[in-house]
């Protein structure tokens, strides 16, 4: 299928690599159908969550091992039953900021993801995280 995205133009999308989210992303609950798009010449650690609904909608997704090696989030029982059987994998939503380099990532909600089930949802997390950690790790 054919999409119009915010950042990419139009673009081929196969209907079958696209995620529905079964607990929506807060503040954007009316959005439920997403398609991930890489741009490797970026880095291989960043993805775009695109929907598929609306091409200005279109949030930044980071690789949480690259932000925190002790990010480990213990999921809720409520997330099994949401996104189904299988492997999940975790990412966490970026606030790009001015300038870049006080971005921030969200540890408290990440989106996590079932490839195999094509399900994905917006977790709340029961631990005490930051909703506004910083995206790049100082230097030391």
């Amino acid at each position: 299928m054919k999409l119009n995205t915010r950042d990419f133009g139009e673009i081929e999308v196969d209907e079958k690599d696209i995620i529905t989210f079964t607990s929506p992303i807060y503040g954007f609950e009316q959005y439920k159908r997403f398609a991930f798009l890489y741009h490797k010449e970026i880095s291989e650690h960043f993805i775009w969550l695109q929907s598929v609904e609306e091409q200005a909608l279109c949030f930044i997704l980071v690789e949480p091992e690259l932000v925190s090696d002790h990010y480990c989030p213990e999921l809720p029982g409520g997330a099994a039953q949401a996104l189904g059987e299988g492997d999940c994998m975790c990412w966490l939503m970026v606030s790009i900021r001015d300038p870049f380099s006080k971005s921030t990532v969200n540890l408290k909600s990440p989106i996590v993801v079932n490839l195999e089930g094509h399900l994905a949802a917006q977790i709340i997390l029961e631990e005490d995280l930051p909703i506004r950690y910083p995206l790049f790790r100082e230097e030391k």
